[in-house]
């Protein structure tokens, strides 16, 4: 099911109002597709933020808490550096060896760092999970599952050498703002 938001911007710009406009009257904004009224008097803009998961029955559905693909259309993308399982406040790896913990510890620096730029978790659309043992896969997929609902954003895991730290899982992201 999409996900619709508005962004409103006091910056006049007559391309971007002209192509709301325009797909507005063709009805191409779904939800959005009705008129908006900005909540300043100023030239303004709108942006529909649209967020579609994609499901082929034509691929292998997906093994885990992850979409196929994710479509973001009109949006502002917040790309997130890797978080590794380390207190903020103490700079030190938590979860004493159990990959679990490291991992809820990890989507907690996540959604810390995109409350910082604005956003929620809801707004991911790709991780990347990076293990150094894939044989976790299973437990990491079991903590990283609860932070995203029915519509996960797509994902890839992979096994790596070593991690900073002597980490177990880092994960990265890419989010969309509007």
């Amino acid at each position: 099911m999409p996900r619709s938001r508005v962004r409103h911007s006091g910056a006049a710009d007559a391309w971007q109002i002209s192509r709301w406009e325009r797909y507005r009257r063709q009805g191409l904004l779904g939800n959005m597709a009705s008129s908006k009224t900005c909540p300043v008097q100023a030239p303004c803009y709108h942006v529909a933020v649209i967020r579609d998961i994609v499901s082929s029955s034509a691929a292998p559905r997906a093994i885990g808490p992850y979409s196929q693909a994710v479509i973001a259309q009109g949006a502002r993308y917040i790309y997130c550096s890797g978080q590794i399982p380390l207190d903020p406040q103490t700079g030190e790896l938590v979860g004493g060896g159990d990959v679990r913990q490291e991992t809820h510890r990890v989507m907690q620096n996540l959604a810390a760092v995109l409350d910082a730029a604005g956003v929620s978790l809801d707004a991911v659309v790709k991780t990347t999970i990076y293990l150094t043992d894939l044989r976790n896969f299973a437990a990491v997929n079991e903590a990283y599952g609860t932070y995203f609902g029915s519509a996960p954003p797509a994902r890839a895991t992979v096994q790596v050498a070593a991690l900073p730290k002597g980490a177990q899982v880092e994960i990265d992201a890419v989010a969309v703002a509007g």
